[in-house]
């Protein structure tokens, strides 16, 4: 079994030299090969530099029985404008989730099944080509809006995670010529597809906070949309490494589609809580963003991937609610402060906040604990 020191090379093989964990990385990110690509080389241990520390990955296990606490809504009343009884019935579903465990499933929301099939074949598809066609878009930062990588964190991570990412930024939106023609019409449909979706989990929400539908949109949440497209090849050592390591998402709402191998976990106190997948679901989690707006009625929840152990690749496409005005000034809303709930948080600009956010590891609660009062 690896250990965080063994002398093992970027391919899996040993090595007489002392292990440069450095230099590692850095020939890892040069290579453009992704995860996949060091699966592809046929590797049967994982490169020290994917190894958490033992405490890090005492609990990486499923947890069975656990899914039924996140909770299921049927968005049918909303999407086919029923009555407004059934309308406040879903509200009030929505904010009982988003209150507590800041997750929760949809159905009935309106995408048809073909199209979640077809957004999830074509992402496959892309991380699933030669790797010297999918390294003409390997780099660190979207700088044309749309980006192939490993790991966002890479170079500031304890420990990188077993998973390659497409990136595309939505809206405002990269060139379309510039998505990679094997999934670009699936992707702009998807796009289409999450505006109208998140116009109407925005209204809900705010209704949940006792707000007007329209408060959240008016606040550009659905404007600022950023797409991964993730790639959990099957890991030789699952047991020393995660897919996506504990985080919060920072911006405002997560709108994530995902196969049907699983492995995405929830904590809830102290433990974690499996998010099986659901034939044409979708997850929909509360980011930090929305946290502080909503001056802590709504909670977003640390999640973490487990890494895959399935001999299928596991697929997950997420799409990020942000603001698109990114110089406007975020904080708690007056209409949800007083005297008795004095603001929980600061207030600041997007640019501020997200810069805060790209400068740490991916490591659970850190972002809002910094802008907290």
């Amino acid at each position: 079994m690896a250990t965080a020191s063994s002398p093992i090379t970027a391919t899996g093989g040993h090595s007489s030299q002392p292990y440069d964990r450095t230099k590692a990385v850095k020939d890892f990110d040069e290579s453009k090969v992704g995860v996949k690509g060091l699966v592809d080389s046929g590797i049967s241990t994982i490169p020290p530099f994917f190894v958490f520390p033992p405490e890090s990955r005492s609990d990486l296990r499923p947890r069975p029985g656990s899914e039924s606490q996140i909770p299921t809504i049927d968005l049918s009343a909303v999407v086919n404008g029923d009555s407004p009884d059934l309308r406040s019935a879903v509200v009030e579903q929505i904010r009982s989730a988003a209150s507590t465990v800041g997750f929760f499933q949809i159905i009935n929301h309106g995408i048809p099944l073909e199209i979640l099939d077809r957004t999830i074949s074509s992402v496959k598809a892309f991380h699933e080509q030669p790797t010297e066609i999918k390294a003409q878009l390997y780099h660190r930062i979207p700088t044309n809006g749309v980006n192939f990588m490993s790991n966002v964190d890479l170079y500031s991570s304890q420990a990188a995670s077993w998973r390659d990412t497409l990136q595309v930024k939505l809206n405002p939106p990269a060139d379309p010529n510039l998505i990679p023609e094997v999934c670009r019409a699936e992707l702009l449909e998807w796009n289409r597809q999450i505006e109208r979706l998140g116009d109407i989990l925005l209204g809900l929400l705010s209704e949940g906070l006792g707000l007007k539908k329209e408060r959240l949109n008016e606040m550009t949440f659905n404007e600022g949309r950023m797409m991964v497209g993730h790639y959990y090849p099957n890991c030789p050592q699952p047991d020393l490494t995660v897919g996506l390591n504990t985080h919060a998402d920072p911006g405002a709402l997560t709108v994530l589609l995902q196969d049907h191998i699983g492995g995405l976990q929830v904590r809830k106190g102290d433990d974690w809580i499996d998010v099986r997948s659901l034939p044409g679901a979708l997850v929909i989690n509360i980011g930090d963003l929305l946290q502080i707006v909503s001056n802590e009625e709504y909670k977003s929840a640390q999640h973490r991937v487990l890494a895959n152990c399935s001999n299928e690749p596991r697929v997950s496409v997420a799409v990020f609610l942000n603001p698109g005005a990114r110089e406007d000034v975020y904080g708690p809303l007056p209409e949800l402060t007083s005297e008795e709930k004095p603001a929980k948080y600061r207030s600041f600009t997007l640019n501020e906040f997200l810069t805060r956010f790209f400068k740490k590891e991916l490591d659970g609660k850190s972002l809002t604990n910094f802008f907290r009062v």
